[in-house]
């Protein structure tokens, strides 16, 4: 089973890659997580307009990218939340599956429509709006703790 991660954007802050590559370095073998970055939709100016045809543009890349066959998770900050317990369960529950996973990350105006429509979950981390950046650190810190907690290990404190 795989754990993908799509995000807009490109070449993040050192920080940035430097945290997800942490995360993702510690995941267990039967669970990878496999970031795939996609290319932001052209915005010439800061319009309502422009930013609906970038999200567009977007949309239609995700898209493209998500693997046949995956569960598709939309993080979003109107979406679903789980404390740390139930998400491990939930991905628990999955790997009884054995779908991949495919998280949905946005851009800096978020994920357009379609995007939300064909997910089978949207997830919150925070009602909080995070910068899409740290969403991968903080997706990612998550994914291990909830493997963590599957397999008994000492990381997770309660």
């Amino acid at each position: 089973m795989r754990l993908h991660l799509l995000t807009i954007g490109r070449k993040p802050p050192a920080w940035v890659a430097a945290g997800f590559e942490d995360y993702a370095r510690r995941m267990p073998r039967e669970l990878p997580i496999v970031l795939t970055e996609i290319r932001p939709g052209r915005r010439d100016a800061d319009s309502p307009a422009q930013r609906a045809r970038a999200r567009s543009e977007e949309s239609a890349r995700i898209l493209a990218a998500v693997p046949s066959g995956s569960v598709k998770i939309a993080l979003d900050e109107r979406g679903q939340t789980f404390t740390t317990v139930q998400f491990a369960h939930r991905l628990e529950a999955w790997m009884r599956e054995g779908r991949d996973l495919c998280f949905i990350v946005g851009g800096a105006d978020g994920l357009d429509e379609r995007v939300r429509n064909a997910a089978d979950l949207m997830l919150s981390l925070s009602a909080l709006t995070l910068p899409h950046a740290l969403v991968r650190i903080v997706l990612a810190e998550q994914l291990y703790r909830a493997a963590t907690l599957i397999r008994s290990h000492p990381y997770h404190r309660k």
